[in-house]
């Protein structure tokens, strides 16, 4: 009986490793949809439902947390050697605040979602931009405004100017956007043909 737990536990971890680990090649999106199927499947729901770009997704989350599903904002040192608290709460592929995705949560209905798990986090990106593409009248292709708003907050994006760190942040985003979208025009077509899960 013991064995046969140890088996499930194994093909357990198995699989939680295989949807969890960060991809190889993180700065290709073909390769990263060829490696997690899954993850493409979800993008472009959330691209369907909200009508944010996969490419912006997957740029937001790549600089959020590099694709670590476990990122978490380092904390502040005491006399540069006790460890305090965060630096925030955020969290998770798309680095969310606890609050924000309480309020996420909430609004949609979403009870079990988590700041852990891809599907979820591409579907809370889209839900952020939508509302903040209508409440700040930015266009839903425009990645560079768009991270703004999601680094800054709605209330904070008015006085972006005079955040350079936030600038600097959004201008990478919006490169890596560029690259997403001009590889995924190569394997699109590919990707809508798979039938499979394939991790």
């Amino acid at each position: 009986m013991i064995r046969k737990t140890n088996f499930y536990l194994l093909i357990l971890l198995f699989f939680i490793t295989a949807c969890s680990s960060i991809p190889k090649y993180p700065q290709n999106a073909c390769k990263i949809f060829g490696e997690r199927y899954l993850w493409w499947k979800s993008a472009k729901k959330a691209e369907e439902k909200w009508g944010i770009p996969i490419y912006i997704q997957l740029a937001i989350i790549k600089q959020e947390s590099g694709f670590d599903w476990l990122a978490r904002q380092p904390r502040h040192k005491l006399f540069k050697i006790i460890p305090y608290k965060r630096k925030s709460s955020s969290r998770g592929y798309s680095g969310a605040l606890k609050g924000t995705f309480r309020d996420y949560k909430k609004e949609t209905g979403r009870k079990l979602a988590t700041r852990m798990r891809f599907a979820d986090a591409t579907d809370f990106i889209g839900w952020y931009l939508h509302k903040a593409s209508k409440e700040l009248k930015i266009s839903k292709k425009d990645a560079r405004r768009l991270y703004l708003s999601y680094y800054l907050g709605a209330s904070d994006y008015k006085n972006y100017k005079e955040n350079k760190k936030a600038i600097i942040y959004a201008k990478r985003v919006r490169d890596i956007a560029s690259d997403y979208r001009k590889q995924l025009t190569m394997c699109r077509d590919k990707l809508n043909r798979k039938k499979y899960i394939i991790y």
